[in-house]
């Protein structure tokens, strides 16, 4: 159980850190506007989407795996007009993420067997890894979208790759 414990989370790492050099692809390919630009008012900036990310992460894991004290204000994730630099909003993200791996990696099997209740939800230690990987790949995706929206560039997160490379059996 500790080589598949040891798997899950090196595979989660994996692909938080790749979410993260994602995120900054994009950033780095939009003005200091954009970055807050909306596409409609049913929907949210990538400022928005960056800050709901950092505030979900710490919500699931700081405080809920690190037992810290949950100070999340969800609605002033999505309500932020500004504030923040495109350079401010990517430390702030990638020191989250600095901050959530670390945490994930200390935990041991009972930990992450162990539920919590978190955001109204309970989830084991398990659950809320997964949540929080499955999450930040929702929203990279949408960060991604709305950068080719409004660059109409092609983001060259494969660049190099053979993706019609076959499947070996």
């Amino acid at each position: 159980m500790e080589k598949i414990k040891k798997e899950f989370i090196r595979d989660c790492v994996r692909h938080l850190n790749e979410y993260t050099k994602r995120v900054k692809i994009c950033l780095d390919m939009l003005s200091e506007e954009q970055v807050w630009q909306k596409p409609n008012e049913a929907s949210n900036s990538i400022a928005n989407l960056m800050l709901h990310l950092c505030g979900n992460m710490t919500q699931y894991v700081l405080s809920s795996l690190g037992s810290r004290a949950d100070l999340r204000e969800r609605d002033k994730e999505f309500s932020a007009k500004g504030g923040f630099t495109k350079e401010q909003l990517f430390e702030k993200l990638s020191g989250v993420v600095h901050s959530v791996i670390e945490e994930i990696q200390i935990h041991d099997e009972e930990s992450l067997l162990k539920t919590r209740t978190v955001q109204g939800f309970e989830k084991s230690g398990i659950a809320i890894i997964l949540h929080i990987t499955e999450h930040y790949s929702y929203h990279t995706g949408q960060i991604a979208l709305l950068t080719k929206l409004m660059t109409n560039e092609d983001l060259e997160f494969y660049k190099g790759m053979d993706l019609n490379a076959k499947n070996r059996v």
